[in-house]
């Protein structure tokens, strides 16, 4: 008779599975909790210490860690003389073994004490996965629960399960104790104060035509599918299947997005850098005044939001409102929601790609950043501060409704390409200069942007970092800039204050700045 060895701390399906696991002339091995749990659900399930001779000892601590099973499991089953021993220590083979582990991570996720914490650090449950595995040709390993079908109707086909399944298994146990060692190794390290290593973890969500080339191959990994604005765990509802360069264009929107919380917002993006934003009463207000802020960037483009769309809205993106009925060529759509008129308008696009993204609280997370034979690693910029009258450094003040301008500003050129200016009025964007070699030429891209769109005057002038000198400013004055928000902190920050003094504009600093390389 053939032996199994359950244990197991997820204990959905397992009786149904040794059921069919004994109709199949399986002998049942098992212990503590699992054991009780089989043996109500009617399962004969031996006692591991009727295996051992050795009672559970040490709160459970010791009760697998025995030659009786380790031998059953890594004996080589046509080595001679692995099989003389076996039989002089009457150690009985183990065939199949169904394990998975205490559950540390929710143990400490919900805020265990440390003690509590390295109670929940399986011993046993990994050196048995880990035995069973290396002897694959032999033993078949289940540790996911979503292999019991697959285990089964191997079993009843053929006698056993194939060789490529059983490596198949062993592959994911040695996946599972990676993670969970690593995640143990995390823990330690942060309560021991040890930083110098570090443990990155990815799951495969779809391999991708190519990368930003089409001579680069590409995939798409997630390192966590519970974060909000992510599309790590976003609904793909409908197009063509993403790209490497939609994936950088929607995460790029996405941090833009969840500066503005519920306030209705609505962008358009390229490459990574916003074309049209804006604020408005409600989405189809923020989306005409994006989008005709800049309605030639927007082709091929992706757009954001951070409301519902409706069926209003979505007839408002999807058509050209300068000339009745002319689509405009949109690579993906963004937003929180979708009714079923938004779906059924979309749906005559096929090829759109039409992406729901969860809401949420973002929390302070890692940014990794590769380069050649290695990675760098930094906070994410999550942090922005509120634009207020107290941050004036000029004698002028601004208004209220260029405060309000400059907190939009702000939270737009934060993420721009630096060097970065973006120029605003009556919360839209009216021109962008991102990725410039000199502060001042990212200034005249933006500002003759928004004097192509007939904005010449009342422009609120946002800047990713200091002005160096005081040509930025004396551009943006002289060409329809009425008050600035920046950083402050350049040497010769009082040849900015002394010239907008003179002008009678309104500057304030923030005291952060926002490189975005």
């Amino acid at each position: 008779m053939k032996r199994a060895l359950v244990s197991v701390t997820d204990k959905t399906g397992v009786v149904d599975f040794c059921k069919e696991l004994e109709k199949l002339g399986y002998e049942i091995v098992s212990t503590g909790g699992t054991k009780k749990v089989l043996i109500e659900g009617g399962v004969k399930a031996i006692d591991i210490s009727d295996v051992t001779g050795f009672p559970e000892i040490l709160s459970g601590r010791v009760k697998t860690l025995h030659p009786m099973v380790h031998g059953g499991l890594l004996a080589v089953r046509d080595n001679p003389e692995h099989v003389k021993e076996v039989k002089a220590h009457n150690i009985k083979y183990i065939d199949l073994v169904c394990v998975n582990l205490y559950a540390f991570k929710k143990t400490i996720d919900r805020g265990a004490s440390f003690d509590e914490a390295v109670e929940n650090i399986d011993i046993g449950g990994p050196s048995m996965l880990r035995s069973a595995a290396k002897n694959h040709k032999y033993v078949t390993v289940v540790t996911d629960i979503n292999d019991y079908d697959r285990v089964i109707k191997e079993i009843k086909e053929n006698g056993d399960t194939t060789y490529q399944t059983r490596l198949e298994l062993a592959a994911k146990v040695y996946t599972l104790t990676a993670e969970y060692d690593t995640m143990i190794a995390r823990y330690m390290r942060e309560k021991a104060g040890l930083n110098e290593k570090l443990f990155v973890e990815a799951d495969l969500v779809q391999g991708l035509r190519y990368g930003e080339n089409p001579h680069q191959a590409a995939k798409f990994y997630a390192t966590d599918t519970t974060l909000p604005y992510s599309l790590a765990n976003a609904k793909q509802i409908q197009g063509k299947e993403l790209s490497y360069n939609n994936i950088q264009d929607a995460n790029a929107a996405l941090n833009i997005v969840r500066e503005f919380g519920d306030t209705p917002f609505a962008l358009g993006l390229k490459h990574m850098n916003p074309c049209g934003a804006a604020i408005g009463k409600d989405l189809k207000e923020a989306w005409l005044k994006a989008y005709e802020s800049d309605p030639v960037s927007i082709f091929g483009g992706i757009v954001a939001t951070n409301q519902i769309i409706d069926g209003e809205a979505a007839n408002l993106i999807k058509f050209d409102h300068g000339e009745k009925g002319k689509s405009i060529f949109l690579e993906l759509i963004l937003a929180p929601g979708f009714t079923q008129e938004a779906l059924d308008a979309f749906a005559k696009r096929p090829d759109l790609r039409v992406i729901q993204y969860k809401l949420g609280q973002y929390p302070k997370e890692k940014q990794y950043v590769t380069v050649n034979g290695g990675l760098l690693v930094q906070d994410q910029d999550t942090e922005i501060k509120t634009i207020t009258s107290d941050m004036t450094v000029t004698n002028a003040k601004p208004t209220e409704a260029q405060l309000s301008d400059m907190n939009f500003g702000w939270k737009i050129v934060k993420h721009v390409k630096s060097n970065a200016i973006v120029v605003v009025k009556n919360g839209t964007t009216c021109g962008v200069g991102a990725g410039q070699m000199n502060r001042v030429g990212a200034a005249k891209i933006a500002i003759e942007e928004a004097h192509q769109r007939g904005v010449k005057d009342g422009l609120v002038l946002a800047s990713d970092a200091f002005f160096p000198f005081s040509d930025t400013l004396e551009y943006g004055i002289a060409n329809g800039v009425c008050a600035v928000v920046q950083p402050g902190g350049s040497k010769r920050d009082q040849d900015s204050i002394d010239l907008a003094n003179e002008k009678n504009i309104p500057m304030t600093f923030t005291g952060m700045r926002h490189f975005k390389h």
